[in-house]
C-alpha cells in the first residue's frame, strides 16, 4: 500500500526511502514485531477462553509435557495477522511471486486452522486425516508453483557451480510443490518444543532475505554466479517480515509457553518458506539453510519405516526432540542446541553463494 502511493507520488519527499528494498524491509520487520507484540496479550486471552483445555498433550509424550495442559493453541494466528499487515503496507502487491507465496503461506494456514481446530474440538491429538491435510497442501502449493513457474524457469539450479542447472521442464511442477508442502510438513514436525521451530525458521528467513535479495539484482546475481530472478527482490521484504512476526511470536511462546504456534503457523510458515525458496531458484539450499527440519522429518520417516518391518524402534522417540529429550536433556538443553545447529546450517546455506 505504502509502496504503490509512493510509486503513484512518483517518490516525491520522504516517500523516495520506499523506493529501496532493504528500507522496506528493515521498516517491515519492525512492523510486524511491534503488531505482534501489541496484539500478544489479548490474542491469548481470546484463544483461552475459546479452547478451554488448550491444546491436547499426548499421554505416550515426555512427561514433563503434562504440565504444559491448558496452554492455548493456535498462536499461528498472531503471526499471520502481523505477517500480512506488514506484507499489505510494504510489499510490491503487483508482484506476482508476492501473491504465489502469500497464497501458500494463508493456504497451509487455513489447512492448519482446521487441523488445530479439530484437535481441539475432539480434544485428541488426532485432527484432519493425513490423506486430506496432503490433498489440501499440494492442491495450494500446485497453484503457487503455477504462478512462480510463469515467472521463473524450469531449471534445477545446482550450488557451489555457477549457474549450473538441471532442466525440469514440465517436471518441475511436481518438484516445486513437494519442495512447498515438505518445508511446511518438516517445520511442523518440528513444533514439538517451546521455542523450539519459531527460531530456526526466523534464522532460515534472515537467510533466505539476502538470498532473494540477491537473486533480485541482476549485478549481483551475475558476479555471484547464481541465477537471477526478476522480481525476488521483494521477497526479502516478506523474510524480513516473517522475522519480525516471528520474533514478536517467540515473545510469548518463550518457556514456559504462554500460547503454542500450532498447525496453523508451523504449516503457514514452513510452506512460505519453501515457496520463497522455489521463486528464487535455491530450492536445494533449502534444505541445507533449513537442514534442521529436513533432520526431524527424517527422524519421523526413519523411525516408522523400520519399526513397520522390524518392531523396533531407531530412536527412542521421534522426532528426533522427544530422543534427546529421553536421554535426559533438559528442554531448553534441546531448545538451545538446536538453535546453534539452525545457525550454523544457515551459515553453510549463505556460503554456497560465494563457493561457486
Amino acid at each position: 500500500m505504502l509502496y504503490l502511493l509512493a510509486d503513484w507520488l512518483d517518490y516525491a519527499g520522504p516517500f523516495n526511502l520506499i523506493r529501496y528494498q532493504t528500507a522496506r524491509a528493515g521498516a517491515a520487520l519492525l512492523t510486524a514485531l511491534l503488531i505482534g507484540l501489541v496484539i500478544g496479550p489479548k490474542f491469548i486471552d481470546i484463544l483461552r477462553v475459546r479452547q478451554g483445555k488448550g491444546q491436547p498433550i499426548r499421554e505416550d509424550g515426555p512427561q514433563s509435557h503434562l504440565a504444559k495442559r491448558g496452554t492455548p493453541t493456535m498462536g499461528g494466528l498472531m503471526i499471520l495477522v502481523s505477517l500480512t499487515l506488514s506484507l499489505l503496507l510494504y510489499m510490491d502487491l503487483r508482484n506476482p511471486l508476492v501473491w504465489a507465496c502469500v497464497a501458500v503461506m494463508v493456504g497451509f494456514g487455513v489447512i492448519g486452522f482446521l487441523d488445530d481446530w479439530d484437535k481441539v474440538r475432539k480434544a485428541s491429538h488426532k485432527g484432519v486425516s493425513g490423506r486430506t491435510r496432503l490433498a489440501l497442501e499440494f492442491l495450494v502449493a500446485g497453484i503457487a508453483s503455477w504462478i512462480i513457474v510463469s515467472q521463473v524457469s524450469t531449471f534445477l539450479y545446482i550450488p557451489f557451480f555457477n549457474n549450473v542447472g538441471i532442466p525440469l521442464g514440465p517436471f518441475y511442477f511436481v518438484f516445486a510443490a513437494v519442495v512447498i508442502v515438505g518445508a511446511g510438513n518438516a517445520v511442523n514436525l518440528t513444533d514439538g518444543l517451546d521455542g523450539l521451530a519459531i527460531m530456526p525458521v526466523i534464522i532460515a528467513a534472515g537467510a533466505f532475505a539476502l538470498i532473494a535479495y540477491l537473486v533480485g539484482r541482476a549485478d549481483f546475481s551475475a558476479y555471484l554466479g547464481i541465477p537471477h530472478v526478476n522480481g525476488a527482490g521483494e521477497l526479502a521484504i516478506f523474510c524480513a517480515t516473517i522475522m519480525g512476526a516471528g520474533l514478536a511470536f517467540l515473545w510469548f511462546n518463550a518457556p514456559p509457553a504462554a500460547v503454542f504456534m500450532g498447525d496453523t503457523g508451523s504449516l503457514a510458515l514452513g510452506g512460505a518458506l519453501g515457496a520463497i525458496a522455489v521463486a528464487t531458484h535455491h530450492e536445494v539450499v533449502l534444505a541445507i539453510v533449513g537442514g534442521l527440519f529436513v533432520f526431524e522429518a527424517l527422524s519421523v520417516i526413519i523411525q516408522v519405516f523400520w519399526f513397520k518391518r522390524t518392531g523396533k524402534r531407531v530412536f527412542r522417540m521421534a522426532p528426533i526432540h522427544h530422543h534427546f529429550e529421553q536421554l535426559g536433556w533438559s528442554e531448553s538443553k534441546v531448545v538451545i542446541r538446536f538453535w546453534i545447529v539452525a545457525i550454523i546450517l544457515a551459515l553453510i546455506g549463505l556460503s554456497t553463494l560465494k563457493l561457486r
